[in-house]
C-alpha cells in the first residue's frame, strides 16, 4: 500500500503536456498545417484532472500539481470551478490553451526549425510549386533535407529542362553540384520528379533507387558477361591465352558461338578451374541477375545447367533462371551430393522459405527439407566444398548421357543473396 502512495498521481503534469505537443510535432500535423495555411489555434490541451476524493485526501499534492500548471510559460490554463463537501467552493485546471505559434514552438523549443522550415516553403513556393503536396505530406522528412534543399531545386530544375537526357549521372554538368551528390538523393528526387515530369519522360516498367537511370532516361553502365571458352579448339582471340572475356550484355547476345551445353555455377574458383569441355562455354554473373543473358536467343538453343550451393538460395537462384530458360537442369544439387560431402555442410545465413515454382519434385523434396530444417537448421553445403575428383565423375557421367550432337555452354554465376 506504501508503494501505490509513493507512485505520482496520474494528473497531467507540465511534462506530459510537453511530451503530447513532441509527439505531434514527430507526427509532422504542426509543419503541415504551416504548408496548408491551417490555423491550428488557438489550441487547447485536454488534461487529467484529480478525483474529489484525491482532492481531499491529497490536498498538498493537488496543490503543488495546480500551481506547476498555473506557471507554466507560453500558455494560459482553463480553470473549472466545483463544490466540495468537505473543501468548499474551489477551482483546478481543466484545459491548456496555446493561443498562438509562437507561443507552442517556444514551450516545445522549434523556433529555429519552424524559421528554416518556413524558408523552405517559400522557395518550394515560388520555384516548384507542384511539390507543396509532398512538403505537406513529408515534413519531417523534408526538414532532414534543409541543408540541400537548393541543390535539390537545382537537380530537379535540370531534370525537367532535360527530360531522359541519355547521359551518364556522371555526365550532369550543374554549377556547385558533383552528380555524387544526385546519386546519394536519388530517392527523394525519384518522388519528386513522379510527381513534376511529364508522363513521357517516365519509364514506369521500371522502380526503385537502383533503376533510378532507366526510370528517369539516363545511361547506365552496362551489363558485363564474363565468359571463358572450355574448348580449346574454339577461340574468339589470338593466341594460346585462357580466352577470359568481359563483353557488355548486347555484344554478348550477338555472339553465337560454337558451343552446344549450358552448366550454371555460382564460385569464381570453380569458373576458372572448370576443366576443359568440348563445345564448352563457362559464363561468370551474379546469383540473382540474369537480366543480362535475356538478350542472347541463341542460348535457348543450348543444353543449360546450373549448378548452385545446395541451400535455400541456390534453389530459389534455379528457379528464377528457369523462368528464363526453361529447359534448365541442375546439377550437383541433389541429396547424393549433399549427403557425400556432410563433414563439409555449413550454415546458410538468411535462408528464404518462400514458395518456388520452377523445380521438379527431387529437386522441390530436397528444397522442403532444406528450408524445414529437417536435416540440419540452415543447412548450406557450398559448391566449393564439393571434391574436384567428384565434379570430373559427375561431368563424365553426364557427358555420356547426352551423346547427341548440339551446343554447349556452362553458364557460371557468382552467388549473390538478394531478392529472397
Amino acid at each position: 500500500m506504501q508503494k501505490n502512495k509513493n507512485k505520482r498521481p496520474r494528473w497531467t503534469h507540465p511534462s506530459d503536456i510537453r511530451t503530447q505537443l513532441q509527439k505531434q510535432w514527430q507526427r509532422g500535423g504542426i509543419l503541415s498545417a504551416l504548408v496548408m495555411g491551417k490555423n491550428l489555434f488557438p489550441k487547447r490541451l485536454a488534461i487529467k484532472t484529480p478525483s474529489a476524493t484525491e482532492m481531499l485526501e491529497q490536498f498538498e499534492p493537488v496543490r503543488a500539481w495546480i500551481e506547476a500548471l498555473r506557471t507554466m510559460p507560453h500558455c494560459r490554463v482553463e480553470m473549472r470551478e466545483f463544490k466540495h463537501k468537505n473543501l468548499g467552493k474551489n477551482t483546478v485546471p481543466q484545459a491548456i490553451w496555446f493561443d498562438g505559434l509562437e507561443d507552442l514552438l517556444a514551450f516545445i523549443g522549434k523556433h529555429a526549425e519552424v524559421k528554416r522550415f518556413m524558408a523552405v516553403i517559400e522557395i518550394t513556393e515560388k520555384q516548384q510549386p507542384a511539390l507543396l503536396a509532398w512538403l505537406a505530406k513529408k515534413p519531417l522528412r523534408a526538414l532532414a533535407l534543409l541543408a540541400d534543399w537548393s541543390k535539390l531545386m537545382q537537380v530537379l530544375s535540370w531534370m525537367q529542362t532535360h527530360p531522359r537526357p541519355g547521359l551518364y549521372l556522371r555526365q550532369i554538368s550543374i554549377p556547385g553540384i558533383h552528380t555524387k551528390f544526385i546519386e546519394i538523393h536519388r530517392g527523394v528526387l525519384a518522388e519528386w520528379l513522379d510527381l513534376t515530369l511529364p508522363a513521357n519522360a517516365i519509364d514506369f516498367n521500371v522502380s526503385g533507387v537502383s533503376q533510378f537511370t532507366q526510370r528517369y532516361g539516363f545511361r547506365d553502365k552496362p551489363l558485363l558477361v564474363r565468359f571463358r571458352l572450355l574448348d580449346p579448339k574454339i577461340k574468339l582471340l589470338p593466341g594460346n591465352t585462357m580466352q577470359d572475356i568481359s563483353l557488355d550484355a548486347d555484344s554478348f547476345a550477338a555472339l553465337n558461338p560454337a558451343v552446344s551445353q549450358v552448366f550454371i555455377t555460382e564460385n569464381e574458383i570453380n569458373f576458372l578451374a572448370f576443366p576443359a569441355m568440348k563445345s564448352s562455354l563457362i559464363i561468370f554473373g551474379k546469383g540473382y541477375g540474369f537480366e543480362m543473358l535475356h538478350k542472347a536467343h541463341w542460348l535457348r538453343q543450348c543444353r543449360i545447367y546450373y549448378w548452385g550451393d545446395i541451400d535455400t538460395h541456390g534453389f530459389a537462384i534455379l528457379s528464377q533462371l528457369r523462368s528464363h530458360f526453361p529447359e534448365v537442369k541442375s546439377l550437383l544439387m541433389e541429396r547424393k551430393t549433399l549427403l557425400a560431402f556432410k563433414h563439409h555442410w555449413g550454415k546458410e545465413d538468411d535462408p528464404t522459405k518462400r514458395e518456388l515454382s520452377g523445380l521438379s519434385a527431387a529437386e522441390q523434396g530436397l528444397y522442403d527439407d532444406l528450408r524445414n530444417h529437417c536435416l540440419q537448421e540452415n543447412l548450406r553445403l557450398e559448391q566449393e566444398k564439393i571434391a574436384y575428383d567428384w565434379i570430373r565423375a559427375v561431368l563424365r557421367s553426364e557427358d555420356k548421357i547426352n551423346t547427341e550432337t548440339g551446343r554447349r555452354i556452362f553458364i557460371h554465376f557468382q552467388g549473390v543473396k538478394t531478392g529472397a
